[in-house]
């Protein structure tokens, strides 16, 4: 009788952590505002804010260096930034480097998304609570409508380029070019 109350111990403790597991992972669909505008400088010493983005559907990705998720998923966002063909920006907003580090991490290589950065983490702390990162985990994902509304935040790394553009797909409606 023991051995079966512990098989079923077991079974319970494997459910629970993959029901943990699947709420880290899974995606978080919200519409409503962004918690506040933000201006972030840019790795070429310019500007940019949120509110400047409206009108365009943007895609604000929170990074570090540090991070492998991180750094594998950059390809990702790089290929909608070139691709997307003005439809959308691409943001990749790095809250953990400084710009002199960020700069010499991308050499010579010209990001078609705009590299921003957060060195405060105001930005990154204001969406963690509005959209339930309570961790502060990255790299943390939102897509922006044109009305300056999030309508999609991910925790965690999409796992493939074809992931994050079904993702664009299934919110914006955009289409792998």
């Amino acid at each position: 009788m023991a051995g079966r109350m512990s098989k079923k111990a077991w079974l319970i403790l494997a459910i629970v952590i993959i029901a943990v597991g699947a709420t880290v992972g899974i995606t978080l669909s919200r519409n409503s505002a962004s918690p506040s505008d933000f201006t972030l400088p840019i790795i070429t010493w310019n500007e940019t804010s949120l509110s400047e983005l409206e009108g365009t559907p943007a895609v604000l990705n929170f990074w570090s260096i540090s991070c492998y998720w991180c750094r594998q998923q950059l390809p990702y966002l790089e290929a909608v930034a070139q691709q997307s063909e003005g439809q959308m920006r691409v943001i990749a907003i790095n809250m953990a480097n400084n710009a002199a580090d960020i700069q010499k991490f991308f050499g010579d290589y010209e990001p078609a998304m705009t590299i921003a950065v957060d060195k405060n983490r105001e930005a990154f702390k204001d969406y963690c609570v509005a959209y339930n990162n309570t961790g502060g985990y990255i790299p943390f994902t939102l897509f922006v409508d044109s009305e300056g509304e999030v309508q999609y935040a991910k925790i965690g790394a999409f796992a493939s380029e074809a992931a994050l553009w079904d993702a664009l797909h299934d919110v914006f409606g955009v289409t792998t070019p």
